[in-house]
């Protein structure tokens, strides 16, 4: 026969949500400023390979 869970408290809720909104804000502000760097060119710690176009053509 089917059993109804419990009711997570509404605090508890509050915490688990606040965490995973706290790492994706993180990660969000990572990539933004790796964006950022790769537009203006001030890389530091991210390597982006050039390519000659008289090679190419």
């Amino acid at each position: 026969m089917a059993v109804p869970k419990k009711r997570i408290s509404k605090s508890k809720k509050r915490i688990r949500k606040n965490t995973w909104k706290r790492k994706s804000f993180w990660t969000a502000l990572k990539a933004f400023s790796l964006g950022k760097s790769l537009s203006t060119g001030n890389l530091k710690s991210f390597f982006v390979s050039q390519t000659n176009k008289k090679t190419l053509e």
